[in-house]
């Protein structure tokens, strides 16, 4: 059974960070065979069965995507020789001929005796040092019959292409890449199940052991011309690299990428790459292309000033620590969402005494389910119905900056902090769950969050976030809102103040609330009376229920 990766949403590729299990492992149901991680959050890949792990195609560092085939469980070779005995007597009958009849006779019986099937993974094979090598033709699928020599992919580098080709008759079982898709020596593209045909013509015949040989050799001069005609196209990726190695090494794209940015009219040499060993991806010429368009002209030239480079070394010992992943990727996000949106942040209390209260009195039976009921459920409530009284709160600005897209579906996303940085898993159709429900889904969240078990759909679909600092402390802050949302709240830590009632001061729980938004969509009016309405919501949550 093949190990496949599962659908990952609108995200391309993921990478390889950890290998779990190796082959001859004998494995249970959901045991983890890799770790997979993306721009967002990281994910145990599980074992879609239990039984023994006969081969692992990728390795640390490899990009992989939705689909790719990463193992093989319990994927036993099968091999059938009961075939050849049903052959063996017509096979005798033509020994007597094989030594004085040349090339005709022996043919059918010597296909007979050696024909036996077989499971055969095709790799790519020696490309020399050449980067950035890519498929661009897929010329089989699952279920095609093929014969040798037939095309099975096409790679291409910066320099060169090359054909892989059936080197046996069969089957094609299964393919490993797809169109685009970075290889390298040994990456696996195709398993067959093929007809292990003694390749022969040119090679000692099975029966007779010894004499025969050198006139099998003489008598196919012409045969070594098929198998040895891969031989120049698997050298011209090898040749054309090493006569310009260095050349290749300063952009590291694949053809693709290269395609779509002369159809795009830009230079390489100006876009910084994201993707593995910085590789520049379609991802980073797009984005590379809205910057400019988004920009404008400059007079300067120039962008933003940079922050002088200090030598801190000189001051004292210092330590370098590497930043994982997810903190980069997160800080590029935030970086991009800050640059890109004009953010203003509005601050507010809301008066919990009552709902802490009524929070305290659901202890028990919440307990009684396995659930702690926190604040933050009452707020993501009281969230998505402030969300349905003002909808621009739960939109995205389009990409033609004229039209908005207003979403009708309420999911939330709630900011966790983790050992490898912070991430957003999303509560969906939050609009339709009880308290009890919210408080189970936020503690189920974090708790993946914080192992690395959430799947890659558990961080999509966000229209609207929460980040709650909880009793870490602070008065409030300016959380950066998650583009393409509009809009973030922030909560800060329930404190007790004393409150003037009219009559005197009384000690009342205050939770002090931050709403930033893009202000391209909602301006200041619109942010005040989103903030009373979910303060009053939150100071009677009797409303609700109305």
């Amino acid at each position: 059974m093949d190990i496949v990766i599962p659908s990952l949403g609108d995200i391309d590729e993921v990478e390889v960070i950890e290998i779990c299990a190796a082959v001859g492992d004998t494995l249970e149901l959901d045991d983890p065979v890799i770790v997979i991680e993306s721009d967002k959050a990281s994910m145990e890949l599980p074992a879609p069965a239990a039984g023994e792990l006969t081969s692992l195609l990728v390795a640390l560092g490899d990009r992989i995507g939705e689909g790719h085939v990463i193992g093989v469980i319990d994927a036993a070779e099968a091999v059938a020789s009961a075939p050849v005995e049903d052959q063996s007597a017509p096979a005798t009958e033509q020994e007597a001929p094989e030594p004085t009849t040349d090339g005709q006779t022996p043919d059918e019986p010597n296909k007979a005796q050696t024909e036996q099937a077989a499971q055969l993974d095709v790799l790519v094979p020696d490309i020399g040092d050449a980067t950035g090598v890519v498929v661009i033709e897929v010329a089989v699928k699952p279920g095609d019959e093929i014969r040798e020599g037939d095309l099975l992919v096409v790679l291409e580098s910066d320099k060169a292409s090359m054909e892989i080709t059936a080197d046996y008759a069969g089957t094609v079982l299964s393919v490993a890449v797809g169109e685009d898709e970075e290889v390298q020596q040994g990456t696996h593209i195709a398993t067959l199940a093929v007809t292990a045909k003694a390749p022969a013509d040119s090679k000692v015949e099975p029966e007779p052991t010894g004499a025969p040989s050198a006139p099998a050799q003489s008598q196919n001069d012409a045969a070594p011309a098929s198998p040895a005609q891969p031989v120049p196209e698997r050298s011209a990726i090898q040749e054309a690299t090493e006569a310009d190695a260095a050349a290749a090494a300063k952009i590291y794209a694949g053809p693709a990428v290269r395609r779509l940015a002369r159809e795009l009219g830009v230079q390489l040499a100006g876009i910084q790459g994201t993707g593995n060993r910085n590789r520049v991806t379609k991802d980073d010429v797009k984005q590379h292309v809205k910057s400019l368009m988004q920009a404008g002209p400059s007079e300067t030239g120039g962008g933003l000033p940079s922050v002088p480079t200090v030598d801190f070394a000189k001051f004292g010992d210092i330590e370098l620590v590497k930043r994982t992943r997810i903190q980069l990727r997160g800080a590029d996000n935030l970086h991009r969402s800050w640059l890109n949106l004009p953010h203003v942040t509005q601050h507010d209390e809301a008066d919990i005494t009552d709902l802490e209260s009524f929070r305290q009195s659901l202890k028990q039976e919440a307990e009684h389910k396995g659930i702690k009921i926190t604040p933050l459920a009452f707020v993501v409530k009281a969230c998505c119905s402030a969300l349905r009284e003002f909808p621009f709160f739960n939109a995205s600005l389009h990409i033609d900056g004229e039209q908005l897209v207003i979403k009708r579906y309420l999911n939330i996303g709630m900011a966790v902090d983790t050992p490898e940085g912070l991430v957003v898993p999303v509560i969906k159709q939050a609009d339709t769950k009880s308290i009890f429900a919210l408080s189970a889904e936020i503690a189920d969240l974090s708790v993946r969050a914080r192992d690395k078990k959430l799947a890659l759909d558990d961080l999509q679909g966000g229209t609207f976030s929460v980040s709650s600092l909880g009793a870490l402390g602070g008065t409030g802050f300016t959380p950066i809102v998650n583009a393409p949302e509009v809009a973030i709240l922030g909560v800060a830590k329930l404190q007790t103040k004393p409150q003037w009632d009219g009559e005197t001061f009384q000690p009342r729980k205050m939770l002090p609330l931050s709403l930033s938004y893009d202000h391209r969509v909602v301006n200041g009016a619109d942010g005040g009376r989103f903030m009373q309405h979910l303060t009053t919501l939150l100071s009677d949550i009797r409303r609700l229920a109305l």
